[in-house]
């Protein structure tokens, strides 16, 4: 049975911090908290479940503040989260059962983290991040902003899920396009990641010219991870819409067909464009190849990519190809994740009359 010390850092994070520890305290065996500068009861709640409570003066840096926090863990294992997320009720088992069952030789365990969710609550959207790490590696964090945990040797992909579950009430908004534009001004060299974070964030903030700049200048480092380089296609290819560039959006989306075996989000947006065309034979051949290459333990999920949207376009892409029986047949599909999705009801009606009038002709 391996021994877990679970880290926090954390900052005014009384509406969600309690939630958090209590979701995961049966499972970890010391909780260490490392409070950037709260003044709510962030504090308070925090001692309630642990005696390891620390202040570090914050300087604007993740990673750094990360690093501290596994500095005072003294436990062999170290896991993290951050004060929104919580584990469910059947990931505490799994992760319990895991500190009995893992190999010594394990370093780093990833674990899914379920970003989005559909109306079924059913996640829409994920990563894969490293959660759990041998204390001994000394695994280092990097990054001011949208930092990451440097893992190598023999790493573990398990079945457990971090739910995120943030509470929108304006809480540092703006904070790490702050950080960014600081460094920018001093005039500290980015990263291919800052680049790439960088530009999320100016979309994120709607400067959509700004943000294209910086991925531009991200791809032109012919530096990042393939996942990277695809979802950067598809933020472009969203900038320019917004800018009203349609051709160049469209560009950029086959453009994401250069780094890598097609992901269902990428085929569901050439999908659309050839449905947009009314090129209907194209557009089912986009989205039956969105369903196939359904990925597993990728490191971004765009669950929705792979699941409802290919079929319910697919519905329609078949009706119009005159072929009735798949349609319905995909729209039924469709509605296993959706079952209370108003578009669904509809087609569902127009099926059915299309379907007895189909019966009556033959």
């Amino acid at each position: 049975m391996i021994e877990i010390s679970l880290c926090l850092i954390v900052k005014d994070e009384e509406k969600v911090l309690a939630r958090c520890l209590e979701s995961v305290k049966e499972a970890v065996d010391e909780i260490v908290i490392l409070d950037t500068g709260s003044t709510d009861r962030t504090k308070e709640i925090a001692s309630t479940f642990t005696e390891q409570v620390f202040d570090f003066k914050w300087v604007n840096h993740f990673a750094k503040a990360r690093n501290q926090a596994f500095s005072y863990a003294t436990k062999p294992y170290v896991m993290w989260l951050d004060a929104d997320d919580v584990l469910k009720e059947d990931d505490v088992k799994k992760l319990i059962h895991l500190k009995s069952s893992l190999s010594k030789k394990v370093d780093a365990v990833s674990m899914d983290y379920h970003l989005a969710f559909d109306e079924s609550g059913r996640p829409s959207s994920s990563i894969r991040r490293f959660r759990i790490v041998r204390k001994d590696r000394g695994f280092v964090w990097h990054g001011a902003v949208h930092e990451y945990l440097e893992v190598f040797g023999e790493l573990y992909h398990s079945d457990i899920a971090v739910t995120h579950l943030s509470v929108d009430d304006g809480h540092d908004l703006t904070r790490n396009l702050d950080i960014y534009e600081q460094m920018k001004a001093s005039g500290e060299t980015f990263t291919p990641r800052d680049l790439l974070y960088y530009a999320n964030e100016l979309t994120d903030h709607r400067r959509f010219e700004d943000a294209i700049e910086y991925y531009l200048k991200f791809v032109k480092t012919e530096k990042g991870w393939s996942e990277d380089l695809i979802r950067t296609c598809h933020k472009l290819s969203d900038c320019y819409l917004n800018l009203g560039v349609p051709k160049q959006a469209k560009e950029w989306v086959f453009r994401a067909l250069e780094y890598g075996k097609p992901k269902p989000e990428t085929c569901c947006r050439i999908g659309h464009l050839f449905l947009e065309k009314q090129a209907f034979a194209e557009a089912t051949f986009w989205y039956e190849l969105a369903i196939a290459n359904k990925e597993e333990n990728a490191y971004f999920q765009n669950v929705a990519c792979e699941t409802w949207i290919p079929h319910l376009q697919l519905a329609v892409s078949y009706d119009k190809l005159g072929m009735i029986e798949k349609g319905n047949e995909h729209n039924e599909q469709a509605a296993t994740y959706l079952p209370n999705d108003s578009r669904i009801e509809y087609n569902r009606t127009y099926f059915k009359e299309q379907l007895k009038l189909l019966k009556q002709n033959d």
